[in-house]
Formats: C-alpha cells, sequence, structure tokens
C-alpha cells in the first residue's frame, strides 16, 4: 500500500489518513485546548509564502521548460553514471564494434517498459527509449543485432508495456524460446542479455513483496543455455534491488543497470560499447542467498500476522546496528558482490592517506586526503570510499563503517 494514502501510520484502511499525522488533526485540536502556541503552525507558513513569492509571485521569473533536450540529456548522463560493471573476465567489455559482425540481444527486458508501475516508482515521461532500441541506434551499420526474447514474463496489465514493436503476446514454450535463444547466441560474436526485474506484483512493485531472491520467469536457465553457447556473453541486470546469480561463475560479464528512465537504451548502449567509463558502485551489498541477510536469518522478516483480524504483520529487525555490509563483515560471510563495488574499464592508483591531525576533539572534523591517479588509457571516474574502525567502543560497533565517499 502506499504509506499516507490508507494509513495513519500505525493501521490500515484509516479514511483521510493525513488527518491522523501529527502537525494535523491532533496539532490543530492542542492549539484548540490552549495546550500549544502556533510557532511551529507560523514557520510552515512563513516557509510556503517564501517559496510562493520567489516562485509564482515573482514577476520577473525565468521560463522554465519541459521535456528540453537538456533534460534529456540530463537523464541520460545521470543513467550512465548509476550502472554498475559488477564482473568482467578478460575484459569482455566494452564491446568493440570494429571486431564484431553480429551482436545477439536476448530477454524480455531489452523491450519492457520499466518506466511505468511498482505504484510510486511509476513515472509519466515523453518517451522511453528501450536497451534494444538504444543499442541498435548506437551500433548503426557497422554490426548486425538480432533479437530473440528467451523468456516470457507477466502478460497483460498497466505495468506490462512493450517497447521496441515487439508482440507481447507470445503462446510457445519456455523450451522453445530457450532454443531459439540459442540458435540466435550461437551465430553471434556476443550476446547480450537483458533481463531481471520488473515493475509487476511480487516484483520491483510496492504493495506485493518479492517472493523470491532469484530471478523470475526461468532466467536463470535461459542464462546458462546461453553461457554453454558463446563464451562473449553479458548479463545486464535490471532491478531495483539485488537478485541471486547461481550462473555467476559461467557469464564473463555482469552489468547491474537499474531502472534508467526514458534515457535507458542509450545510457546502457554507451556503456556496453565503452563510450562511457562504468563508474556506479553498489549502494548495498548483493548476498549470495537470503540467510546470508541478518532481517532473515535473526529477524522476523516478512512478519508475523497479528491475531486481530486485520492483516497487518509485525515485523522485527533483530540484526540491531548490523545491516546490510555491517551484518556480512560480524558474521564473516562471503557476499556475492560487496556493498560499494563497482569495476571500471580504467585503472586508478591510491597514493598514501594523511590525516590532518592526530587527535580529535568531540566537536571537531577530522580530514583525510589521498590521492588518485587515473592509470589507465579510458577517462572514468573513481568513488574514494572511508572507513572506520571503532576499536575501543564498550558497545557493539561494526567491524567497519562507512564515513565518507567521494567522487574523484
Amino acid at each position: 500500500m502506499e504509506f499516507g494514502s490508507w494509513t495513519d501510520g500505525l493501521s490500515e484502511g484509516a479514511s483521510n489518513a493525513y488527518d491522523f499525522y501529527y502537525l494535523a488533526n491532533p496539532y490543530l485540536n492542542l492549539i484548540k485546548e490552549g495546550k500549544v502556541g502556533t510557532k511551529e503552525l507560523d514557520d510552515k507558513v512563513r516557509r510556503i509564502l517564501r517559496l510562493t513569492y520567489r516562485t509564482t509571485m515573482d514577476h520577473n521569473r525565468p521560463y522554465g521548460a519541459f521535456c528540453s533536450e537538456a533534460h534529456f540529456a540530463a537523464a541520460r548522463k545521470i543513467g550512465e553514471e548509476g550502472i554498475v560493471l559488477l564482473q568482467n573476465q578478460n575484459n569482455t567489455l566494452p564491446i568493440d564494434l570494429d571486431q564484431v559482425k553480429k551482436i545477439a540481444v536476448i530477454g524480455e527486458n531489452a523491450v519492457k517498459m520499466m518506466t511505468v508501475g511498482g505504484g510510486s516508482s511509476s513515472l509519466k515521461v515523453k518517451y522511453e527509449l528501450s536497451p534494444l532500441d538504444g543499442i541498435r541506434s548506437r551500433v548503426g551499420n557497422r554490426a548486425e543485432v538480432i533479437y530473440a526474447r528467451g523468456y516470457v514474463g507477466d502478460v497483460g496489465g498497466e505495468y506490462n508495456g512493450v517497447l521496441s514493436g515487439q508482440d507481447l503476446t507470445d503462446n510457445r514454450s519456455a523450451a522453445q524460446l530457450i532454443a531459439e535463444a540459442v540458435e540466435v547466441a550461437r551465430s553471434a560474436d556476443y550476446v547480450i542479455f537483458i533481463g531481471g526485474l520488473n515493475k509487476s506484483d511480487h516484483q520491483d512493485a510496492e504493495g506485493a513483496d518479492r517472493t523470491q531472491l532469484g530471478l523470475p520467469y526461468g532466467q536463470d536457465e535461459v542464462i546458462t543455455a546461453l553461457a554453454k553457447a558463446n563464451k562473449n556473453l553479458v548479463v545486464v541486470n535490471v532491478s531495483g534491488n539485488a537478485v541471486a546469480m547461481p550462473w555467476v561463475k559461467e557469464v564473463p560479464a555482469i552489468v547491474q543497470a537499474w531502472y534508467l528512465g526514458t534515457e535507458a537504451g542509450s545510457a546502457l548502449a554507451s556503456v556496453l560499447v565503452g563510450d562511457v567509463n562504468p563508474s556506479g558502485k553498489l549502494p548495498f551489498t548483493f548476498p549470495v542467498r537470503l540467510e546470508d541477510v541478518g532481517a532473515h536469518k535473526v529477524g522476523e522478516y516478512p512478519g508475523v500476522p497479528r491475531n486481530d483480524g486485520s492483516n497487518i504483520v509485525d515485523e522485527k529487525y533483530n540484526e540491531s546496528i548490523f545491516v546490510g555490509y555491517r551484518w556480512a563483515d560480524k558474521e564473516k560471510i562471503k557476499p556475492l558482490f560487496p556493498f560499494g563495488h563497482g569495476l571500471s574499464y580504467t585503472t586508478f592508483s591510491y597514493g598514501k592517506a594523511v590525516a590532518d591531525k592526530k587527535v580529535m576533539g568531540e566537536n571537531e572534523t577530522l580530514t583525510i586526503t589521498i590521492p588518485v591517479t587515473n592509470t589507465g588509457n579510458r577517462e572514468g571516474a573513481e568513488v574514494v570510499q572511508l572507513y572506520i574502525s571503532d576499536l575501543k567502543s564498550s558497545l557493539p560497533r561494526p567491524v567497519k563503517e562507512l564515513k565518507k565517499d567521494s567522487v574523484r
């Protein structure tokens, strides 16, 4: 459910839910009863008026623009910078277009709309460039790009729009779809499998949690078959969260693409062919299995239903401060890909880290400076991550914790 629309924050199904929030009716009643003044109310009104005077009531304000070329360029740049290169054995990526004649693109997410559905993540875009169209546009006539679906996901519903002129209806069996994909893959110089999750219920959608860490729709079988058919296989995972990868040792290159928005196709293509160096880092840990996550190991996820006839479940996260990579460090669990991970097409060298002081007071700031040099032959950005450890605390502390990251 969408928080705020059908809940007062404590239970579900309340009408006019926003009236229950602290600064709504409860606050109004306190004012009427003379128990509080209007200090908070006056401050919030001033903020609204200040913004109004500076925008809608400003006769000299500049005119804005929707869906401008600058907006599209920004969308593309943001998409490019967020893509994470998880694995790249034998420098499979980037694809050298001077060395290939045929590229096979496999997978439903190569043509599926991702800007709609999912609840609050749904967007109203002027257009959405699919990964297939983005790759075809970038490759042009330098190589043939052929497509095979590989698997069938959800059919029908508002979350299942398809781009690139593909027909969503497909009555073939899973075996037939895999056989077609393998045949296409065998004749190609490169295979790009574009799969992952989507915005349907029990995928990346609010109100209906995922039922598994693994990929849906039999995608693992498709990827395994493609890995046997072509050694130059790139798996592009489109998702907002981690997925299990039982085939990780069979696939040379893995790209975490996330949901890239209106310029998804061009952003992805730019990274795949090396126009842009992948510089993204994982903002959370990819576990090998659910049992490696504290919430599943010692918690009560997905919750214990209440005995009051409601649909509400109570969840307890018993891992305390040890969430994400902190749990993996504490329990010495090797993740699939760790928090902060992300490869590059270039290389960087780190110099000696220098602190500006040896003793830091309670209200002081410690600054660490470290020189970073691009030692490769491509332009690229690096995210410098500083972790600290508290070795003398009397309270439980993480083995290490991120204190600061900076893009260089």
